[in-house]
Protein backbone atom coordinates (compact mmCIF):
# COMPACT_ATOMS: atom_id res chain seq x y z
CA UNK A 1 0.00 0.00 0.00
CA UNK A 2 2.66 2.71 0.95
CA UNK A 3 4.46 1.49 -2.35
CA UNK A 4 2.10 2.10 -4.41
CA UNK A 5 1.33 5.89 -2.48
CA UNK A 6 5.39 6.48 -2.82
CA UNK A 7 4.96 5.66 -6.67
CA UNK A 8 2.09 7.74 -7.48
CA UNK A 9 3.61 10.70 -5.81
CA UNK A 10 6.88 10.83 -7.53
CA UNK A 11 4.55 9.85 -11.53
CA UNK A 12 3.03 12.96 -10.02
CA UNK A 13 6.29 14.86 -9.28
CA UNK A 14 7.94 13.73 -12.93
CA UNK A 15 4.93 14.67 -14.40
CA UNK A 16 4.42 17.80 -13.11
CA UNK A 17 8.17 18.73 -13.50
CA UNK A 18 7.82 17.53 -17.33
CA UNK A 19 5.05 20.07 -17.87
CA UNK A 20 6.76 22.80 -16.09
CA UNK A 21 9.83 22.47 -18.67
CA UNK A 22 7.40 22.39 -21.54
CA UNK A 23 5.46 25.34 -20.70
CA UNK A 24 8.54 26.94 -19.74
CA UNK A 25 10.03 26.24 -23.46
CA UNK A 26 6.15 27.42 -24.50
CA UNK A 27 7.31 30.78 -22.53
CA UNK A 28 10.05 31.23 -23.82
CA UNK A 29 8.70 31.29 -27.88
CA UNK A 30 5.79 33.18 -27.10
CA UNK A 31 6.90 36.15 -24.72
CA UNK A 32 7.18 39.10 -26.44
CA UNK A 33 10.83 40.33 -24.84
CA UNK A 34 13.88 39.39 -23.45
CA UNK A 35 12.96 40.49 -19.89
CA UNK A 36 9.39 38.09 -19.71
CA UNK A 37 11.09 35.22 -21.69
CA UNK A 38 14.43 34.93 -18.71
CA UNK A 39 11.30 35.19 -16.25
CA UNK A 40 9.60 31.80 -18.03
CA UNK A 41 12.90 30.75 -18.31
CA UNK A 42 14.03 30.98 -14.76
CA UNK A 43 11.06 30.11 -12.71
CA UNK A 44 9.54 27.28 -14.79
CA UNK A 45 13.35 26.15 -14.73
CA UNK A 46 13.82 25.93 -11.04
CA UNK A 47 10.36 24.46 -10.36
CA UNK A 48 10.29 22.33 -12.89
CA UNK A 49 13.85 20.88 -11.99
CA UNK A 50 12.63 20.42 -8.01
CA UNK A 51 9.91 18.44 -8.93
CA UNK A 52 11.89 16.47 -11.27
CA UNK A 53 14.42 15.81 -8.30
CA UNK A 54 11.43 15.58 -5.73
CA UNK A 55 10.11 12.80 -7.86
CA UNK A 56 13.31 10.94 -8.20
CA UNK A 57 13.78 10.92 -4.62
CA UNK A 58 10.80 8.99 -4.06
CA UNK A 59 11.95 6.67 -6.14
CA UNK A 60 15.27 5.33 -4.54
CA UNK A 61 15.12 4.45 -1.19
CA UNK A 62 19.08 4.27 -0.89
CA UNK A 63 19.83 6.96 1.66
CA UNK A 64 23.07 8.27 -0.42
CA UNK A 65 21.22 8.87 -3.48
CA UNK A 66 18.80 10.88 -1.51
CA UNK A 67 21.55 12.59 -0.10
CA UNK A 68 23.00 13.54 -3.46
CA UNK A 69 19.80 14.58 -5.57
CA UNK A 70 19.22 17.00 -2.11
CA UNK A 71 22.35 18.16 -3.06
CA UNK A 72 21.21 18.75 -6.56
CA UNK A 73 18.16 20.45 -5.29
CA UNK A 74 19.88 22.83 -2.92
CA UNK A 75 22.19 24.50 -5.70
CA UNK A 76 19.47 24.53 -8.42
CA UNK A 77 17.27 26.48 -5.90
CA UNK A 78 20.22 28.93 -5.02
CA UNK A 79 22.28 29.08 -8.38
CA UNK A 80 19.05 29.18 -11.00
CA UNK A 81 17.62 32.51 -9.73
CA UNK A 82 20.79 33.95 -9.00
CA UNK A 83 22.01 33.47 -12.72
CA UNK A 84 18.65 33.99 -13.84
CA UNK A 85 19.21 37.77 -11.55
CA UNK A 86 22.44 38.26 -12.97
CA UNK A 87 21.74 37.59 -16.80
CA UNK A 88 18.68 40.53 -16.48
CA UNK A 89 20.60 42.69 -14.54
CA UNK A 90 23.82 42.30 -17.18
CA UNK A 91 21.39 43.57 -20.08
CA UNK A 92 19.72 46.73 -17.90
CA UNK A 93 23.20 47.58 -17.39
CA UNK A 94 23.89 47.40 -21.34
CA UNK A 95 21.01 49.48 -22.32
CA UNK A 96 18.43 46.32 -23.13
CA UNK A 97 15.00 48.18 -22.58
CA UNK A 98 11.71 46.07 -21.46
CA UNK A 99 8.72 45.91 -23.77
CA UNK A 100 6.37 48.19 -22.37
CA UNK A 101 2.70 48.34 -22.84
CA UNK A 102 2.65 51.92 -24.81
CA UNK A 103 4.81 49.78 -26.96
CA UNK A 104 2.76 46.78 -27.37
CA UNK A 105 -0.56 49.35 -28.19
CA UNK A 106 1.26 50.63 -31.35
CA UNK A 107 0.75 47.39 -32.74
CA UNK A 108 -2.86 47.25 -31.61
CA UNK A 109 -2.66 45.79 -28.50
CA UNK A 110 -0.74 42.31 -29.73
CA UNK A 111 3.42 42.37 -29.34
CA UNK A 112 5.29 41.54 -31.66
CA UNK A 113 7.10 38.20 -31.32
CA UNK A 114 10.45 39.64 -32.79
Amino acid sequence: MMDMVINISSALCLFLGSFLCLSGGVGIIRFPDFYTRIHAAGVSDTLAASMILIGLMLQNPEVIVILKLLMILLMTLFISPTASHSIAKAAMNSGLQPLLDTEASKDGGKPSLF
